[in-house]
């Protein structure tokens, strides 16, 4: 096969938001990017940002609730080339979806994704799954829990007594974070076959669209009071982030898998042992 023949490797997005985006241009230099998102003309608007930056991108519409949508998305990505980079940026928050809807999105999407991609990943590949601080503030599960969220089959996730139970739609979106962070412990078992890494970051508040619900909607005044106290004094960009999933998806974080980051400008720090701490 000539030098021309030769296909390039692949960065798939899911997600095309201000985050995923991000990632993409970070680490995608000489490389396709597939970017997927349930809404068409999102993919379709962030293919063009990427494609204005200089990448060659191609979009496609997937609801990752769905399998079927999901294992289309890995199929996708094969006749492009080999699956050199995952970046999970898909997921809707409390604000903004029912309960159902962020469990099937948030929980088992992901699972999905990193058990079908687990499953094509070119070695040397590498995974970033976009979680959030949120699943930090949820009570410790049990370990046979934990365990659960970490290794069962992403439809038995669905059944589990203690994610039918969740009883608001901030309960779901944390189990769900939670559930990421512990997936990827998981999963890095599997993608270690292939030689590949799977790794999660979980951000507190990013200028994001999502942000902007979180911010202006019905828990507003939290959100707002977080942002205040945090000890960075300020909300993160998603180049912030871009640059953290960076370093452990590249090279320099070749020692790094099955590990969730916190990058939240310390108000999971604040939230635990600040001066407003058990008030």
């Amino acid at each position: 096969m000539s030098k021309t023949d030769t296909k390039r490797d692949v960065t798939v997005v899911v997600g095309a938001g201000g985050i995923g985006q991000a990632i993409a241009r970070r680490i995608s230099s000489g490389r396709q990017i597939l970017v997927a998102n349930h809404n068409k003309e999102s993919a379709d608007a962030a293919a063009k940002v990427l494609e204005n930056a200089g990448f060659e991108v191609t979009a496609m519409e997937a609801d990752i609730s769905d399998r079927t949508a999901i294992e289309a998305v890995v199929s996708k990505a094969q006749t492009l080339g080999p699956i050199k980079a995952l970046v999970q940026a898909a997921g809707v928050s409390p604000s903004q979806a029912p309960i159902e809807a962020i469990l099937k999105v948030d929980l088992f999407g992901t699972a999905v994704l990193l058990e079908e991609f687990g499953k094509v990943v070119a070695e040397g590949g590498s995974a970033v799954v976009i979680s959030s601080q949120s699943g930090y503030r949820m009570p410790a599960l049990t370990a046979e829990q934990d365990a659960l969220l970490a290794t069962a089959s992403p439809e038995s996730l669905l059944e589990l007594d203690f994610v039918k139970n969740v009883d608001s739609t901030l309960h779901a979106y944390q189990m769900s974070k939670r559930c990421n962070s512990l997936r990827v412990r998981g999963e890095a078992v599997n993608w270690a076959k292939r030689g590949a890494r799977v790794n999660s970051i979980s951000p507190g508040i990013i200028v994001t669209p999502l942000a902007h619900d979180e911010l202006y909607g019905e828990r507003a005044s939290f959100y707002q009071n977080m942002l205040k106290k945090m000890p960075a004094g300020r909300a993160g960009t998603p180049d912030e982030v871009a640059a953290l999933a960076a370093l452990i998806m590249g090279p320099e974080g070749g020692f790094i898998t099955g590990s969730d980051f916190l990058i939240d400008g310390g108000a999971t720090a604040n939230f635990f042992y600040g001066p407003d701490a058990g008030k």
